[in-house]
């Protein structure tokens, strides 16, 4: 009988404010700790596989296909000129300037939604990369939370050229093809390393929407996406 007592007693001590706090305290904690040396280690190791490649694998065995993650890593020097400049003149103008988020595109993006026009997202290269490497699919406030998190901190402990090249490697660029490299060898029969701009922006014109889009089969509108791309990329400067 004593020991009930003393059971039930623990319990609910355990449930007391106090007791609550110093765990969430606790696992705050750990959280910070393991997520920034899970950031510094994929500072100087190429992350494997991410969450969307196993979630979309898994979709087409489910679908009743092969599994399939086409994925093959190229080093930041050993991609295009043409495909980086194009990637920012694409998907994100003010990379190169701004501290992971763009208000601007945010902005625009907030106004565009509300006024009921096609949903447009303002997500900068390393909101992308943050959310494609470290996080799981879908929407919702708390994955957006997550997703600040991490951009914030791989703004703080990657270097802009390393957020570029985890997100050519990463991105989906097609039905269980992803990073540049396989993209360009599935698409153009050619690596990474050797592209000319035109087939650099016809390939970065079918990133928001890869599995709807292809640069084998271009519409109208990739074709005028990629004229766009085009223009941009003679005001975007890479670094030496």
């Amino acid at each position: 009988m004593a020991r009930k007592k003393s059971r039930s007693s623990a319990k609910s001590s355990f449930f007391k404010l106090p007791n609550l706090i110093r765990w969430a305290k606790k696992i705050v904690l750990y959280f910070l700790g393991i997520s920034v040396l899970w950031v510094l280690l994929y500072r100087f190791i190429n992350p494997p596989v991410t969450w969307l490649m196993v979630q979309r694998a898994v979709e087409r065995k489910w679908d009743g296909k092969t599994w399939k993650i086409d994925h093959e890593w190229r080093d930041y020097d050993e991609m295009s000129h043409n495909l980086k400049v194009a990637a920012i003149a694409g998907e994100d103008a003010g990379f190169l300037n701004h501290c992971g988020f763009d208000a601007g595109a945010i902005q625009k993006a907030y106004l565009k939604n509300k006024a009921g026009k096609p949903i447009r997202g303002g997500s900068t290269i390393s909101q992308q990369t943050a959310k494609n490497v470290f996080l799981w699919g879908g929407r919702s406030w708390l994955r957006k939370g997550f997703e600040a998190y991490f951009t914030m901190l791989i703004e703080i402990l990657w270097s802009k050229e390393r957020i570029l090249e985890v997100y050519l490697n990463v991105i989906e660029m097609g039905d269980g093809i992803y990073g540049a490299e396989a993209a360009c060898l599935n698409y153009y029969s050619r690596t990474a390393e050797s592209l000319s701009k035109r087939k650099a922006a016809l390939l970065v014109a079918v990133f928001p929407n890869p599995r709807r889009w292809t640069p084998a089969n271009p519409t109208r509108y990739i074709y005028y996406k990629q004229g766009l791309i085009l223009r941009n990329m003679r005001h975007i400067k890479l670094p030496d």
